[in-house]
């Protein structure tokens, strides 16, 4: 048998072991919070067809799309290039980094922290004896690992640092004792019906002492010429809101979970339109 023979026969068996996990998962396993454990023991020693598998269990369930903003290195996608312009996701690291300093924070959780950005700017801060990233994309979180070059710090810096790979809309006790989470430009990638499930895991059961959250304003999409009407920054975007639908949200928030929040733009502001990215600071009563 040749070398491409083998190799064929040894692809054709990955493939048969994969699609059998898939089928046999039906309509369940995709939302199981310990699909990544089921899929590992199915799959036994094989770690590169088990992440292969959990990436499609999470497409499938529709928590994650194959090109969502968090999925990257990739070429900028419309919401890079729109954004890129006006340096507004430099400006949103630089307002959420400085954010979490000004709150006296000692440990972060970046819930869905994509590749990593925001995570390098806070492990500068050495207050910070704790940091968090979370993503459900396996692939941002390896992106994410490079971007860090956590292989490559010394232990006092890397042993402050951990990334884990989970959901926003199960119950986690790994999200418990956190100073401060943060959300950023990562709500308006969930379904509607999703968000009252990602808000009880945060603000109900997690519960940190601070939350940030940002996302898009649309009013100021206006603004983007090569935008067209209608159509929102990302394809990914389940919705974008106006500056009265994230305060409304917010605000039912606060009401449910006890907490207070304070609105805040990120970006050159509008006068009519307000600013590109809105945030809320929410704090535990």
């Amino acid at each position: 048998m040749t070398t491409n023979t083998i190799g064929l026969e040894m692809t054709k068996s990955r493939n048969s072991s994969d699609e059998k996990l898939l089928r046999r998962g039906g309509t369940w396993l995709p939302t199981h919070p310990a699909k990544e454990l089921i899929a590992r023991r199915y799959l036994k020693h094989r770690k590169n067809l088990t992440v292969q598998a959990v990436e499609q269990l999470t497409v499938g369930a529709g928590l994650e799309e194959p090109d969502s903003a968090n999925s990257i290195p990739k070429p900028p996608g419309r919401e890079e290039a729109l954004e890129s312009r006006i340096s507004l996701n430099v400006q949103r690291i630089s307002t959420i980094a400085e954010a979490v300093r000004e709150a006296g924070a000692k440990s972060v959780v970046d819930l869905g922290c994509g590749d990593g950005k925001l995570l390098r700017e806070l492990v500068k801060q050495r207050q910070l004896q704790r940091i968090v990233g979370m993503d459900v994309s396996i692939r941002s979180l390896e992106y994410a690992k490079e971007r860090l070059r956590l292989e490559q710090l010394a232990p006092a810096f890397r042993d402050r640092i951990e990334l884990i790979h989970g959901s926003l809309v199960y119950r986690d006790r790994r999200l418990l004792g956190f100073d401060i989470a943060t959300v950023i430009e990562v709500i308006e990638h969930l379904d509607a019906a999703r968000l009252r499930a990602f808000e009880r895991v945060l603000f109900e059961q997690a519960r940190p002492k601070t939350v940030i959250v940002t996302t898009p304003n649309v009013e100021y999409n206006v603004r983007f010429e090569t935008l067209p009407v209608g159509q929102f920054r990302h394809p990914d975007h389940r919705f974008e809101w106006t500056r009265a639908e994230f305060e409304a949200w917010s605000q039912a928030i606060v009401e449910r979970h006890g907490y207070t929040v304070h609105f805040s733009g990120i970006g050159d502001a509008d006068a009519a339109l307000g600013a590109p990215t809105q945030m809320a600071l929410f704090g535990a009563c």
